[in-house]
C-alpha cells in the first residue's frame, strides 16, 4: 500500500513523543506497523526495546500478524518477533507477575467476581429482581471506582443506594486481599502503585521499552495514561494513536480530554493528522463530517476521501416503530437480490434491546443474520416472569413457586411462613392470617383478580395486572429504590403487551414465547460457528468495522442521544457514538427515525436536526 505524506512522516518519526490524529479508515493500523518496523530497518531499534500496546487481544494479534507478514514480505531478520505487542492488561500483569511471582490462580475470573458480588448482596439482604443487569452495573462501577481513582466517599452510585454500595465494595476489596486475588482492574493499581513506589523497578522497564506505541489512545483511562507515562519517562518516546471523534467508553473510564490536553503534557509533541478516508464515499463523510462538527471539545480536522461519489445518505421518517423495520427488511432483500452480500450489510442500534423486533422478522423470514452483542431475551425479564406467574396462576397454577413470584408485587405483605407446601391453597392462607381481616381482605382481592384475568387475553391481562391489580405502584416503588427512571420499566410493560397483543388466549401467547425462545438459542448456538449473514449489532460493538450497506435505527431523542445522556459531555459522546455509526458505511448509508412506538409520540434526534440531515415535523 503506498502511504500519503502523513502517513510517511509518521513512519519516519524517531524520537519524542508524537500524536497521530487518524480519523476513521485512515489506514492507522498499516501506519503503526510500517512505523515499528522502520525503527528496526532504520534506527536499528533492538526489538524487545519496542512495546505496541492496544486494548483488545484481538487488536493484538491482528497488529502482530500483519507486522510480521510485514517484516517477512521486506526480508527482515527473525528477532522482530521479540517486539512487544499487548493490551494494556496482558502487559501490566506481566510487570507485576515478575515482582510478585504471580500465578493464574491470582486472576479473579469474572465468573468468580460475579459469585463473590452476588453473595456479598445477598449477606446483606438486598432484594434484587433484575439479578443479571444489577450485578453487570455493580461490576463496572466498581470498575470506575478503581480506575478513575475517586475516593470511595465521594463516589456516588447509579445503581442502589450509596451506603449500600459502599459497602458492597469494602467487603469485596477486603475479600480479594485477604484471598490474594487480583481482577482485572486491580492489574492496572498494583501496576501503579509498583511502578511508583519502587523506583528501581520503574528503571527496569523504562530501560526494556525504549519505545512505545499506543493504539485507540483516545479509549484511555486515567491510572493506563499514568502507567504509560511512568513507563515512557524520562526519553518519551512515546507515540499515540487515536481519534478523539471516536471516543466513546465513558463507562470504562475513557475520557477525550486525556488525549486533548496530551500537548501539554508533551509541549514537544509533534502531531500529524491522517485526514484521508480510504472507506466510505464523499457523501458519507460529509454526513458525518456536519454531525461531528456539533461537538465543541474536540481536535478540528477536515476528513476527506479520494473515492468515487456514491448516493446521498438516506434520511427517512416512519409513523410506527414496525414499519421501520419491516422497512429495513425489505431494503436487506432487495440488496441480496442486487448482489450485496447479508455479511456486507450492518443494522446498528444504541442498545442491544433496541434489536427485538427485527430479530423476530428476521426469523420469519428466513434471512440470515450474527449478532455482535447478545440480545437479552425479552421474556426472561424479571417482569416478563412476573407477567407469567400472574398468567399462569389465573389459568388455575397453584405451585409455591409462581405464587412467590407475585404475591408482594405490589407488596401484599404476605409471609414465606405462610406457604408451607409445594401448592398454595387461598383457603389455607386465609387460615393462617385469621383474626387479621386486613390481610384477609388482600388475599380475597389477589383470588379475584385471578379469577378476572383468566378469560382476558394476554394483552387485556398485562394491562389490568399493571393499572387494576397495581403493579405499576409497585415497579414505581422498585424504581426509586434502585435509582432507574421508572419509565424503563414502562417501556419493558409495554413491549411485552406488544408482543401479546393479537394472541388470544395465555396458551397461544406461551406457545410464541417457547418458539421465539428456541430459536434465540439456536442463534447463539450458531454464533460459535457461523459467521454469515447480516450483522446486527450495537453502535458500541461496531466500532472498528466496516461494510458496504449500513442501517442506523431509531435515531430519535431519547434513544441517539440516550435517555440517561445528562449534562454537555454526556451528550458530546452520544454525538461521537452516532459518528462512528456513520462512518462504518463504505457505500450506503440509511439513518431512519420513527415518529410513534408504543402509543408515545417522539421526536428525530437533535443530531439530525442541527446537522440539517432531516427537518423538526410541525404540530396539528
Amino acid at each position: 500500500m503506498k502511504m500519503n505524506s502523513a502517513q510517511e512522516k509518521a513512519v519516519r518519526h524517531f524520537k519524542g513523543p508524537m500524536m497521530l490524529l487518524a480519523g476513521p479508515g485512515s489506514g492507522k493500523t498499516a501506519t503503526m506497523t510500517r512505523r515499528v518496523e522502520n525503527l528496526l530497518e532504520t534506527y536499528h531499534v533492538n526489538p524487545g526495546n519496542i512495546l505496541v500496546v492496544t486494548f483488545t487481544k484481538a487488536a493484538a494479534r491482528e497488529m502482530k500478524t500483519r507486522f510480521e507478514k510485514l517484516c517477512e514480505e521486506a526480508g527482515l531478520k527473525a528477532d522482530y518477533r521479540r517486539v512487544t505487542f499487548g493490551t494494556f492488561h496482558g502487559v501490566f500483569y506481566g510487570i507485576l507477575r515478575h515482582a510478585y511471582h504471580l500465578t493464574g490462580k491470582n486472576i479473579l475470573s469474572e465468573e468468580r467476581k460475579y459469585d463473590m458480588l452476588k453473595e456479598i448482596a445477598y449477606g446483606k439482604r438486598l432484594e434484587i429482581e433484575d439479578e443479571k443487569e444489577f450485578f453487570q452495573g455493580l461490576s463496572q462501577e466498581i470498575s470506575q471506582v478503581k480506575n478513575t481513582r475517586i475516593p470511595l466517599e465521594h463516589y456516588y452510585s447509579a445503581n442502589c443506594p450509596d451506603e449500600v454500595f459502599r459497602s458492597i465494595y469494602t467487603t469485596y476489596v477486603n475479600q480479594c486481599r485477604h484471598a490474594r486475588l487480583l481482577d482485572f482492574d486491580d492489574m492496572l493499581l498494583y501496576c501503579y502503585d509498583l511502578l511508583d513506589q519502587r523506583e528501581d523497578i520503574r528503571r527496569g522497564w523504562q530501560e526494556k521499552f525504549q519505545f512505545i506505541l499506543v493504539d485507540e489512545f483516545q479509549d484511555i483511562n486515567k491510572i493506563q495514561y499514568d502507567i504509560v507515562k511512568m513507563l515512557a519517562a524520562p526519553q518519551n518516546n512515546l507515540f499515540i494513536v487515536g481519534d478523539d471523534d471516536q471516543s466513546i467508553y465513558a463507562f470504562r473510564g475513557a475520557r477525550p480530554e486525556i488525549m486533548m490536553n496530551f500537548p501539554k503534557d508533551f509541549p514537544k509533541v509533534q502531531t500529524e493528522l491522517l485526514s484521508c478516508n480510504y472507506r466510505s464515499t464523499p457523501q458519507i463523510l460529509e454526513a458525518a463530517g456536519k454531525v461531528i462538527a456539533g461537538n465543541k471539545r474536540r481536535f478540528r480536522k477536515k476528513i476527506y476521501t479520494e473515492n468515487p461519489p456514491g448516493p446521498a445518505p438516506v434520511v427517512k421518517m416512519f409513523e410506527k416503530g414496525r414499519e421501520e423495520e419491516l422497512y429495513v427488511k425489505d431494503c436487506i432483500q432487495k440488496a441480496r437480490e442486487e448482489g450485496c452480500l447479508y455479511e456486507e450489510m450492518a443494522v446498528l442500534y444504541r442498545t442491544n434491546s433496541g434489536a427485538r423486533f427485527l430479530v423476530e422478522i428476521l426469523m420469519e423470514y428466513q434471512i440470515p443474520f450474527q449478532m455482535r452483542d447478545s440480545l437479552p431475551n425479552l421474556f426472561e425479564h424479571w417482569i416478563a416472569r412476573n407477567m407469567i406467574s400472574y398468567m399462569k396462576l389465573a389459568m388455575g397454577d397453584r405451585s409455591r413457586k409462581e405464587f412467590l413470584q407475585v404475591m408482594n408485587r405490589p407488596n401484599r405483605y404476605i409471609s414465606r411462613e405462610a406457604l408451607d407446601s409445594e401448592t398454595v391453597s387461598f383457603e389455607e392462607l386465609r387460615w393462617f392470617y385469621e383474626g387479621k381481616d386486613w390481610m384477609c381482605d388482600r388475599i380475597d382481592q389477589l383470588e379475584e383478580d385471578l379469577k378476572t384475568l383468566k378469560d382476558m387475553t394476554p394483552y387485556g391481562a398485562i394491562n389490568y395486572i399493571r393499572h387494576g391489580v397495581g403493579y405499576e405502584e409497585y415497579l414505581k416503588d422498585y424504581a426509586a429504590y434502585r435509582k432507574l427512571r421508572t419509565e424503563e420499566l414502562y417501556e419493558v410493560m409495554e413491549e411485552l403487551a406488544e408482543s401479546a397483543r393479537g394472541f388470544k388466549t395465555f396458551a397461544e401467547w406461551f406457545s410464541h414465547i417457547a418458539q421465539y425462545t428456541e430459536k434465540l438459542k439456536e442463534q447463539a448456538r450458531q454464533q460459535n460457528t457461523e459467521k454469515e449473514g447480516v450483522v446486527i449489532s450495537t453502535l458500541h460493538s461496531a466500532k472498528g468495522l466496516e461494510f458496504d450497506r449500513v442501517f442506523i435505527m431509531d435515531v430519535n431523542e431519547g434513544i441517539i442521544p440516550y435517555r440517561k445522556a445528562a449534562g454537555e459531555s454526556d451528550m458530546e459522546e452520544e454525538r461521537r457514538l452516532l459518528y462512528v455509526g456513520m462512518t462504518r458505511a463504505r457505500k450506503e448509508l440509511s439513518l431512519f427515525y420513527v415518529g410513534e412506538r408504543h402509543e408515545k409520540k417522539l421526536e428525530p434526534s437533535r443530531f439530525l436536526l442541527e446537522s440539517g440531515l432531516a427537518e423538526r415535523r410541525e404540530g396539528p
